[in-house]
C-alpha cells in the first residue's frame, strides 16, 4: 500500500482518542483515526463504563422491585434470561459504536483498523487484514489505555478466574463468587452479582473500601454491601489460588490466619496496567516512569516533540473523562493555542448502590495536607424528595474555605449522586462561595435542594435541618 501522509494520527478510538480525532478534524486538520479492534469506543464503550452500567441499571431494576414490597407493590421472584440480557447489552454497544464510526466518517476522520506500530518519531505502520500501511504524520497522539491487572500469582489460565472484560460478558451466574479487590470495579461489579443471585465474598488488602473516598460517604456503600454480599473481609491477602476440579482454590490471610476455600468463580479487581507494550516506541523518543505509563508535561507531550500522549496510558486517574479532557488539550497545543492541564477539576463516581461521586477537595485530603477547611453537610433523610424513593442513608457535603467562603470540594452518596455532582462541580470550577450555592432557589421537591441547603447549613439556617448558627 503507498503511504498516507495526514497532519495528525490517533492511536487508540475510546473517549480519549476519538474524542481528540473529531476535534482536531472540527478545527480542520486531516486526521487519521487507529483502532485494532472493528468496533470504535476502546474498554469503555465494549469492556467497561456503558456495559457495567447497562448491568447496574439492570440490577437495579430487580432492587426496586424488591424494596416496593412494603409499599404494597408485590412482585414474583425475578428470572433471568441472561442470553437476553447479553443481547440487550450487546445492542446498546453497537447502536453506540456505530454512532461513532458514522461521526468519524462526517467529519472526514479516516478510519484505520489495525495495530499501530511506530516506526519512527514520524512513520506509524498499521497492520491491517488488508496488509501493512504506512502513515508519515506531523504530530502523533497515543490513546492506547489500559487493561486489568491480573498478578501472575492470579493467572491460572483458567476461565473461571476473570478480570472485568470476562465478568462483563456475564456467562454464567455462579453460586459463590469471590472479588479480589474493594476498589471501584469490584464494587460495582459485585453489586450485579450479588443481586443477579451470586453468594458475593469481597475481600481487601486496605481498612476500608473505596480508597479515595471521605469515609462518611464511602459508610452507606459499606453497609449496603454488607446486607447484600456473603461477606466483606477487609486486610485481606489472597496469598495462593488454583484449580480444583470445577472450581477455584483460594488461600487468604487476615491478621496472620490463613483461611482456605473454593469458589465457582473469582473476579481479580486490582486495578489496571497501560497498554505500552509492543508499540515500537523504543524507536521513538518517548519515554516511561517505573509503572510503564508514558512521561508527559502539563500540555500532553511526551520527550518526544512530535508525539503526545493522553488518557490511561498517561496515568493519574483512570477516568474516561480525564481522557477527553486530555485529548482536547493536545489537539490545541499542536493547534496552536495556550492550552494545558493545569489546575482542571476531574470528577469521580463509583456507580455502586448508592452511588458515591465527588469532585475538587476531599475532607480526607484537607486533612492530610494540613489544610485548614470547613465542613457542612445535609443528611438525605431531611429531605423529603430521598424519603419518596425510600433512600434517606443519602449525604450531601460541602468543603469550605474558612476565609473566602469559596466551595473546594463537593461530595455525595446516595441514589443519582453521579447526576447530582454536576451543580457541585460546576461550583468548584467557576470559584463559587457557599453564599453563591445557598442563594440559587432550587426547585421543589429534587435531590438538588441537597446541596443548596448544606451551603446553607454553613451559615446555621437550613430549613429542614437545625444547627448551631455560624459565629461571625
Amino acid at each position: 500500500m503507498n503511504p498516507i501522509k495526514t497532519e495528525i494520527v490517533v492511536v487508540g478510538a475510546g473517549p480519549g482518542g476519538y474524542a481528540a480525532a473529531f476535534y482536531a478534524a472540527d478545527l480542520g486538520k486531516r486526521v487519521i483515526l487507529v483502532e485494532r479492534e472493528p468496533r470504535l469506543g476502546g474498554v469503555c464503550l465494549n469492556r467497561g463504563c456503558i456495559p457495567s452500567k447497562a448491568l447496574l441499571h439492570a440490577a437495579h431494576a430487580i432492587t426496586t422491585a424488591r424494596e416496593s414490597e412494603h409499599r404494597g407493590i408485590v412482585f414474583g421472584p425475578p428470572q433471568l434470561d441472561l442470553a437476553r440480557l447479553r443481547s440487550w447489552k450487546e445492542s446498546i454497544l453497537t447502536r453506540l459504536a456505530g454512532g461513532i464510526a458514522q461521526l468519524a466518517k462526517l467529519r472526514g476522520v479516516q478510519v484505520l483498523t489495525g495495530r499501530g506500530y511506530f516506526e519512527d518519531s514520524h512513520t506509524l505502520r498499521v497492520e491491517t487484514a488488508q496488509g501493512q500501511q504506512f502513515v508519515h504524520y506531523e504530530h502523533a497522539i497515543i490513546a492506547v489505555g489500559s487493561k486489568p491487572a491480573l498478578p501472575r500469582a492470579f493467572d491460572l489460565g483458567n476461565p473461571r478466574v476473570m478480570t472485568s472484560t470476562e465478568a462483563l460478558e456475564l456467562e454464567d451466574i455462579p453460586e459463590n463468587l469471590l472479588v479480589i479487590g474493594g476498589g471501584y470495579i469490584g464494587m460495582e461489579l459485585g453489586t450485579v452479582y450479588a443481586t443477579f443471585g451470586s453468594k458475593v465474598v469481597l475481600v481487601e488488602a486496605l481498612d476500608s473500601i473505596l480508597a479515595g473516598a471521605d469515609p462518611d460517604l464511602a459508610r452507606p456503600i459499606v453497609n449496603y454491601a454488607r446486607k447484600t454480599f456473603k461477606e466483606m473481609r477487609l486486610k485481606t491477602r489472597v496469598s495462593q489460588m488454583s484449580t480444583s476440579g470445577k472450581q477455584i482454590r483460594v488461600v487468604s490471610e487476615t491478621d496472620g490466619r490463613k483461611l482456605e476455600e473454593l469458589y465457582d468463580r473469582v473476579l481479580v479487581s486490582v486495578g489496571r496496567v497501560p497498554n505500552a507494550d509492543d508499540l515500537g516506541l523504543e524507536n521513538t523518543k518517548v519515554s516511561f516512569d517505573e509503572k510503564g505509563f508514558i512521561h508527559v508535561n502539563e500540555k500532553q507531550q511526551t520527550t518526544d516533540a512530535a508525539i503526545y500522549a493522553i488518557g490511561d496510558i498517561v496515568g493519574g486517574v483512570l477516568l474516561a473523562h480525564k481522557a477527553t479532557k486530555e485529548g482536547r488539550i493536545a489537539v490545541e497545543v499542536i493547534a496552536g493555542e495556550k492550552s494545558a492541564f493545569v489546575d482542571v477539576t476531574i470528577p469521580a463516581v463509583v456507580f455502586t448502590d448508592p452511588e458515591i461521586a465527588w469532585c475538587g477537595l476531599t475532607e480526607a485530603e484537607a486533612r492530610a495536607k494540613g489544610l485548614e477547611v470547613q465542613v457542612s453537610k445535609f443528611p438525605w433523610s431531611a429531605s423529603g424528595r430521598a424519603l419518596t424513593f425510600d433512600r434517606p442513608e443519602g449525604l450531601t457535603k460541602l468543603i469550605i474555605d474558612p476565609d473566602t467562603e469559596r466551595i473546594l470540594g463537593v461530595g455525595i452518596v446516595g441514589q443519582g449522586a453521579g447526576e447530582l455532582l454536576a451543580e457541585g462541580l460546576l461550583a468548584v470550577e467557576m470559584g463559587a462561595t457557599a453564599k453563591d450555592l445557598a442563594l440559587v432557589v432550587h426547585p421543589h421537591p429534587t435531590m438538588s435542594e441537597t446541596l443548596m441547603e448544606a451551603a446553607e447549613a454553613y451559615y446555621g439556617h437550613a430549613t429542614h435541618t437545625l444547627l448551631r448558627k455560624k459565629a461571625d
